[in-house]
């Protein structure tokens, strides 16, 4: 059976902070989209068959382990207009030090049909009406949270609530990938 499932940074320090902030959102304009998602930073999600799902965590693992943690800053708040998204962005450091891990990821399951993203962030909201993120815009002016980024998190979607639920973590070995070096024989 098909399943959806997400690939994304995740921190349990994340969570509550994040929910608070998305829950005086909804106090204030009603339900919308990501208002009862986890914080997290989506790096692809894609599709696949249930029994396709080992080699999926066998490559994660192994990608995983060649990663060194670092701390993640999130530090202004920000929106994609077009898409109706406000958001947690993340400082310039962070932005460097996420974007090859999201890059190296996407390449190694391009196999699959991934929905990439490629501009770390942290949603607060989605499919926001404009009148909605000028609220969100106005709620939320400054903001100084930061994580320990040790490790990917492999999310499974349940349609019934219509939520992912964290399903696997693959944390960060430090070991990095030996180059290839050409040797000699002589």
């Amino acid at each position: 059976m098909e399943k959806t499932y997400s690939i994304v940074f995740y921190s349990k320090a994340l969570v509550e902070p994040v929910k608070k902030l998305k829950d005086f959102l909804k106090s204030k304009i009603n339900w919308y989209n990501s208002c009862n998602s986890e914080a997290h930073i989506t790096i692809c999600e894609f599709t696949i068959e249930e029994s396709e799902l080992d080699s999926i965590k066998k490559k994660l693992s192994k990608i995983a382990d060649t990663f060194t943690p670092f701390e993640v800053s999130l530090n202004h708040f920000d929106s994609f207009p077009n898409a109706g998204a406000f958001f947690i962005g993340v400082n310039q450091d962070s932005k460097n030090n996420l974007v090859p891990i999201m890059k190296k990821i996407n390449e190694t399951l391009k196999s699959l049909k991934l929905k990439k993203s490629d501009n770390p962030h942290l949603s607060i909201g989605r499919r926001l009406t404009p009148e909605n993120l000028k609220i969100a815009s106005e709620l939320f002016t400054t903001i100084n949270l930061e994580f320990e980024c040790n490790e990917i998190v492999l999310r499974e979607f349940d349609p019934k609530v219509k939520q992912f639920f964290v399903m696997d973590a693959f944390p960060f070995g430090s070991n990095p990938e030996p180059e290839f070096v050409q040797g000699s024989l002589f």
